[in-house]
């Protein structure tokens, strides 16, 4: 019998997905397409590797097993799986075509939508991916400045010019390596230490889960208006999120430029390119950024759909208050139990669980606290980023079974028994460079 999201007696069996595994062993590198989906980041041997269908928040694996979906997709899924209107305007849609000889009107349908919520956004270009979106960010302020390096924090894709600071960089050439630099987070000081007459942009996540300190962002602008670099937001995942027009909004701070994907088209394939119509017009003619699929109207239909569904919902609102029931009651049942080791921080709409060190080894525990939850039926990667389609019921639940897992952990630290507690191997890091670190230009000029 199937586990179902309930308190169940045992660890879900998953014989379908481990025999995909071993299929895909021989098959596909890294077995995974994402990495943040891959194996690596699930305990394996209780974890299921292959998921079927969902429906609102949650999901069933390819054994059956039903689960409350904390992950969403990655990020995409701001309104939850199959969501009514959204399928609708796919299916619309799809009768006529998907991709065509010449222009969709969805093009200018969803530009003007983005033009109206989302700030500074009086030029918009669409791709497929976030990493498509960033890298064209980077080639049109290197155009539009006439400068070559790159100033950057947080995760920004797969392409070149990021994936060179981090310990991936395998395949890329030196001469790239020397032109993109790191900065670090709410550190002012390491962005002018970084900073000559050849930086062309700073590229940052506005935030990931610490907020912005003394004004960070604010202080960032004036910094970039002082020595004419331009300012990129990678809004990968605050955009129509945190707030419906992004980190813009919310903070109240304009970048030049700002890419979009995730939860714009609730799923389906869509980047955006927003900013300033002054420095988007090297798109005209001089800078070359066009993709066959960038126009495919599945995606378009489903992103005016989504759009209009998030703002005429207020879903950002929603998310903020379901999502702070889950991060203030997980501290609270922590602070109940004295274990001060462990807290939940980050914005309300995408929060992330956190494990000192000190109580042993953070992805021993993470490991310990995941396979407990997936026990209990809920898919858990020590996030909660939230959709719409996350209920009462769902969040009530969940802390439910935090206050059942959180004294098995505790037992576990107390006892110094981790590891002994694993029923499979643990969770591993995805990257160990990706913030917290400062690299600056080797040679300054005047």
């Amino acid at each position: 019998m199937q586990n179902s999201v309930t308190m169940n007696d045992n660890y879900p069996v998953i014989d379908k997905s481990d025999e995909l595994y071993e299929k895909a062993l021989n098959l596909i590198p890294a077995t995974t397409q994402t990495l943040a989906k891959g194996p690596q980041q699930n305990i394996k041997g209780i974890a299921p590797k292959y998921l079927q269908k969902g429906k609102g928040s949650h999901v069933w694996d390819v054994d059956g097993n039903e689960y409350i979906d904390f992950n969403m997709g990655i990020g995409p899924l701001s309104l939850g799986y199959a969501y009514p209107k959204v399928d609708e305007a796919i299916k619309k849609q799809l009768e006529d075509g998907i991709t065509f000889s010449l222009m969709h009107p969805l093009e200018v349908e969803v530009a003007e939508l983005i033009n109206e919520i989302v700030p500074n956004a009086e030029s918009i270009r669409y791709s497929k991916t976030g990493a498509d979106v960033t890298t064209a960010a980077i080639r049109v302020a290197r155009a539009y400045t006439g400068k070559n390096k790159i100033l950057c924090c947080g995760y920004h894709g797969w392409h070149d010019w990021y994936i060179s600071v981090t310990d991936r960089n395998k395949g890329i050439p030196e001469v790239i390596r020397d032109l993109t630099f790191t900065i670090n987070y709410n550190d002012i000081q390491s962005v002018k230490d970084s900073i000559d007459s050849d930086i062309a942009a700073i590229i940052l996540e506005p935030i990931v889960f610490e907020p912005p300190k003394d004004n960070f962002l604010q202080e960032l602008r004036k910094l970039c208006d002082e020595n004419g670099i331009l300012l990129i937001f990678d809004e990968m995942w605050t955009g129509f999120r945190i707030a419906l027009g992004g980190a813009q909004e919310f903070f109240r701070v304009n970048a030049d430029l700002a890419t979009f994907s995730k939860a714009v088209a609730n799923g389906m394939p869509l980047s955006i390119l927003t900013g300033r119509k002054e420095i988007m017009k090297v798109l005209n003619e001089e800078v070359f950024f066009y993709t066959t699929f960038g126009g495919e109207a599945l995606s378009l239909a489903a992103a005016k759909a989504t759009i209009e569904e998030l703002r005429d919902k207020n879903v950002p609102q929603f998310l903020a208050e379901q999502g702070k029931k889950l991060k203030y009651g997980y501290n609270t049942i922590a602070a109940e139990l004295g274990m001060n080791y462990t807290k939940c921080i980050g914005y309300e709409c995408r929060s992330l669980i956190t494990f000192d060190a000190k109580a042993g080894n953070p992805l021993e525990i993470k490991s310990l606290v995941q396979q407990e939850m997936i026990k209990r039926g809920i898919l858990w990667g020590g996030f909660h980023n939230m959709c719409y389609s996350h209920t009462d019921e769902d969040v009530d639940y969940t802390l439910k079974v935090y206050e059942e897992v959180l004294p098995i952990l505790k037992k576990a630290v107390d006892e110094n028994t981790i590891k002994e507690n694993l029923k499979g191997d643990p969770v591993t890091a995805v990257f160990r460079k990706v913030t917290n670190f400062n690299t600056k230009p080797r040679h300054k000029t005047a």
